[in-house]
């Protein structure tokens, strides 16, 4: 009963952050004037653009994770990673981060792949993702110092407590306590079959992770990851021009919206709804567009991106099911 309740709360809590977020932003909103304005006002051919890049992105990052299962002996085809990672990014706006899970499930259910092994290699994207929002966030910061410090002070971030956290013993002490437990139940536990089991499993989750170091071709894994992420800043920066009152944003402002934007789906709601719309509302109300503007763009933007994901997705899980004969 109890495993039945967290795997609920699992799935609604997300959804529910999700919609608590949405109507406190918009629930003044006149939604009236929505369907006139998307079809008079958005500037079709650049949102058109806008979604070549995005899907763009997502292929890009499964010929990529082709790349990071290879060292491990595994020989899927390209459209198998493409179409999982569509089916993944779908799943992620049912229910945050189980996308992650399901390409893994995809894999090891068609093709036999040590489910361990391959999410071990979404391990090392994420590691990969990360890094690189840290290095865009700090090249930002430099790019647009003034509107991070306006940012802060208008949201009340305080940045303080984070500090205080990594530079306190207590920290380090309950690391080594944690390290020197697990060393001591691996000392007493390790000839038990259970055991062997979880260290089975634990050596195909590291193997994966590590796989990053075994690529055939460093020179285009690094370029892959540089296209994936150019993609995305396209994919969103082109919007800018869908719009009248965003189209005289520059490129800075949207690389800072961007960083931004990036950092608030961190939050799980599905497919970042809600905080992605309101870093979007307070960044561009900074950079001078009105609240009411800054929301509408947030709300097209979010949902014809959110319908280009499932879209992708749809068309990713149909591929998969004809390439293996599978029954709807």
């Amino acid at each position: 009963m109890l495993i039945a309740v967290k795997k609920i709360l699992k799935i609604a809590f997300p959804i529910v952050l999700g919609v608590v977020l949405m109507i406190w932003l918009y629930h003044d909103f006149d939604f009236s004037s929505f369907g006139g304005y998307l079809i008079n006002n958005v500037d079709w051919w650049w949102m058109t653009v806008s979604l070549i890049f995005g899907a763009l992105g997502y292929l890009l990052r499964g010929v990529r994770w082709r790349q990071l299962l290879e060292p491990l002996g595994v020989n899927v085809s390209y459209s198998m990673c493409i179409n999982s990672v569509f089916f993944g990014y779908m799943a992620n706006v049912v229910v945050p981060r189980i996308g992650e899970v399901s390409r893994c499930g995809l894999l090891k259910r068609y093709e036999g792949v040590s489910f361990a092994k391959s999410l071990g290699t979404i391990v090392t994207e994420r590691v990969i993702d990360t890094v690189c929002i840290v290095l865009l966030t700090v090249m930002t910061f430099f790019m647009d110092d003034k509107f991070f410090y306006s940012f802060m002070d208008d949201t009340g971030t305080d940045t303080s407590g984070i500090v205080a956290l990594f530079i306190s013993p207590k920290l380090y002490i309950i690391a080594a306590g944690v390290l020197l437990g697990g060393g001591i139940f691996v000392y007493f536990f390790r000839n038990f079959g259970f055991f062997r089991k979880i260290k089975d499993t634990f050596s195909g989750l590291v193997n994966g992770i590590f796989s990053v170091s075994r690529v055939r071709n460093p020179f285009l894994f690094i370029l892959y990851t540089i296209g994936i992420w150019v993609c995305y800043y396209l994919h969103f920066y082109i919007t800018f021009y869908c719009f009248d009152f965003s189209s005289q944003l520059g490129s800075t402002a949207g690389m800072v919206l961007f960083v931004l934007g990036s950092i608030a789906v961190i939050i799980p709601t599905p497919n970042g709804a809600g905080p992605w719309h309101y870093a979007m509302i307070v960044g561009m109300s900074l950079y001078g567009i009105s609240e009411h503007d800054a929301g509408i763009f947030a709300l097209i933007v979010h949902s014809i991106q959110t319908f280009l994901i499932a879209l992708l997705g749809i068309y990713g899980l149909l591929m998969i099911q004809i390439k293996n004969k599978v029954k709807l």
